[in-house]
């Protein structure tokens, strides 16, 4: 007997010697690994925020021992999810305005900012969210009411997609804006020789232009609160696009003040001063903030009539849209890209903004290659077009909900045979094997779960329509999950560091309730994120 027990305390003293330690070990899980064969396993050990083990429950904790072990007793397990196009940074920034969203007519957002002005921060009355799309009446909205109620403050409203605002007159005396006033990439509105108020792309920047920045100190606290928002929905990464150097330097000094653990991938913004710069300086990457490329405006959006067609809109005859740049200004700058490891990543909603800058990648890059430059949203696109993704590797990054939130009215804009070859995620998916998904958050809302219904179900988030909007361009459950994931990282060139789970990588993941994979279809929207980790640690 003695023998025994001897012999047993050695066994097991050998076999613990021989446990590698990990800081936190998750047990019992359902581990959806999104790697190449999207196994799922049971296990994971961690260890300074990467992951050094995957597999069987029992194998990992014979190998591995820590003084966090976390029993998730079948809890499904994601990746952190990543939204390959949004504006973080923006948003954050807009949370001192007036917000808009939701608004059903142009009294309802009269009333919104006369409460808001009372209490605004600032001298300037400045909105955002607006869709005349969802008001009975679907007309932009005029100044009028506006100069009644602040003749003496200056009034800058965005639209949902921040491309096209309604402004009242004290805002365009200050910026110097007459009747006169000429605006290359946009549209200054008149009717019957007077100013309605409105302006579209370009023209908005001779206003707000004069709107006063806010603190850096305030910058960096809205910085931190929406990175817990993002949190809460299992993002542990964005793409950023169109930032500026001022922007990038408030990120990197919220991150040494330990007030932001988001991952941030940021494209700059269309600032010609910083492109020499930045092509002899090239890639860089401080901590969780890395800057990729550039983000550039090729036209405008749909909903605003600015998106660039190379027919006429169905509902405005005689009207295209147009380029916000003339076709050199973009052909130059991806000349100057091709020499550098940086990214382009273009706007294009238009099917003949898509073709322009499909043409002009062609041009400078030639043939297939790994240079990962971008389309963002490639919504509207030529069928004869689609194979020049294909041909020069192309990324088309996609946001579905834009698809559901446009249906309802898309149709008028482009009429039935365009309509056919628009938020066409599988026919896009097809051309290069991968689709990157996004939100485009604040034009969309945050919500992940939306990007991921909408890419499969091809609903909005009251279940319509019934059969789905043009369901022969749904994805499955797995390419979604991909598209939120694995493709967002590897349209970063950051595959190898996060998008899945597997060993060496970052240890971003979330646990839920319920698995997307296979909970019926109509309860996708009910699945909540009950943790987030990023770097081996909780954060939400």
């Amino acid at each position: 007997m003695k023998k025994i027990i001897s012999f047993s305390a050695v066994f097991f003293s050998l076999l613990f010697s021989a446990q590698k330690n990990a800081d936190l070990i998750i047990t019992n899980a359902k581990i959806y690994t999104v790697n190449d064969k999207f196994d799922i396993a049971e296990a994971m050990a961690i260890s300074n925020g990467k992951i050094l083990a995957v597999g069987k429950s029992a194998e990992i904790l014979k190998n591995y021992k820590s003084a966090k072990t976390q029993d998730l007793r079948g809890k499904i397990v994601f990746p952190g999810l990543i939204d390959a196009h949004c504006h973080f940074t923006g948003f954050a920034t807009d949370k001192w305005k007036s917000q808009l969203w939701g608004t059903k007519s142009w009294d309802e957002i009269v009333g919104r900012i006369t409460e808001y002005a009372k209490t605004a921060p600032r001298e300037w009355i400045y909105g955002r969210g607006w869709d005349q799309n969802d008001w009975a009446v679907k007309e932009f909205p005029t100044k009028e009411k506006l100069d009644q109620l602040f003749p003496d403050r200056p009034v800058f409203l965005k639209r949902i997609d921040g491309h096209a605002a309604v402004v009242n007159q004290k805002a365009l005396d200050i910026a110097g804006v007459t009747t006169k006033t000429k605006i290359s990439g946009g549209e200054i509105e008149q009717k019957s020789g007077k100013l309605t108020g409105i302006l579209v792309d370009n023209a908005m920047d001779l206003v707000e232009k004069h709107i006063p920045k806010i603190e850096d100190e305030m910058a960096i606290q809205y910085f931190s609160e929406l990175q817990k928002e993002c949190f809460s929905y299992g993002l542990t990464s964005v793409h950023d696009c169109g930032i500026t150097e001022k922007t990038l330097e408030l990120l990197e000094k919220a991150q040494s003040q330990n007030a932001l653990q988001m991952k941030v991938f940021a494209l700059l913004e269309d600032n010609p001063a910083y492109y020499d710069r930045w092509v002899k300086k090239g890639r860089y990457t401080n901590k969780n903030v890395t800057v990729g490329g550039f983000k550039v405006y090729s036209d405008g959006a749909l909903g605003s009539r600015g998106a660039c067609l190379i027919h006429d809109y169905s509902d405005k005859k005689g009207w295209k849209g147009f380029l916000l740049s003339d076709e050199q200004h973009f052909r130059d700058l991806a000349k100057k890209l091709k020499n550098s490891n940086l990214q382009m990543a273009t706007h294009a909603i238009g099917d003949s903004a898509n073709r322009v800058i499909l043409q002009i990648y062609g041009e400078v890059l030639g043939v297939k290659n790994d240079r990962r430059w971008r389309i963002e949203h490639a919504q509207i696109v030529d069928k004869k077009d689609f194979e020049l993704f294909g041909n020069y590797s192309v990324i088309p990054s996609v946001q579905p909900t834009h698809a559901t939130s446009d249906m309802y009215w898309a149709e008028d804009r482009l009429g039935k045979e365009r309509l056919k070859f628009s938020y066409a995620y599988e026919d896009l998916l097809k051309q290069n094997g991968w689709l990157p998904l996004g939100t485009d958050f604040p034009v969309e809302e945050i919500n992940p779960l939306k990007t991921f219904y909408s890419a499969v179900a091809r609903k909005d988030s009251q279940h319509f329509p019934a059969n789905g909007f043009q369901p022969e361009n749904a994805l499955t459950r797995e390419q979604a999950l991909r598209g939120m994931t694995i493709w967002a990282a590897k349209a970063a060139f950051q595959e190898n560091e996060i998008g899945s789970l597997e060993v060496g990588k970052s240890a971003d993941f979330i646990i839920m309730d319920q698995d997307l994979m296979t909970v019926p279809e109509v309860k996708i929207l009910d699945t909540k994120v009950l943790e987030t980790f990023s770097n081996g640690k909780k954060i939400f």
